[in-house]
């Protein structure tokens, strides 16, 4: 599985690909598989994500997740307190626009 990650342009959050836009929840990013550096051309000549990159990545019970403990960080958060990672259903993840 291939996931594709970057920043958002304008609040710098870590964004997830869904097939069609950006997320901030790893729960929607979507496997770009041999798609994947089309994608990120496209997306790179959009200007709305910095620094756009492919993962290797692997699907668990909870959804995607990243393979590397770096981008898994990124994803889901700190390590140390679960409790301040971004959950889907937070009301807050919808205070801001990608």
């Amino acid at each position: 599985m291939k996931l594709l990650t970057g920043n958002d342009l304008k609040t710098g959050f870590v964004t997830w690909w869904t097939g069609a836009d950006w997320s901030l929840h790893i729960e929607d990013a979507a496997d770009v598989g041999e798609h994947g550096e089309a994608i990120l051309a496209a997306e790179e000549g959009a200007r709305r994500v910095n620094a756009p990159y492919i993962i290797n990545g692997e699907q668990t019970a909870d959804g995607p997740r990243p393979a590397h403990i770096k981008d898994r960080i990124r994803a889901l958060g700190p390590t140390v307190r679960p409790d301040l990672t971004l959950k889907p259903a937070d009301p807050a993840a919808g205070d801001w626009v990608i």
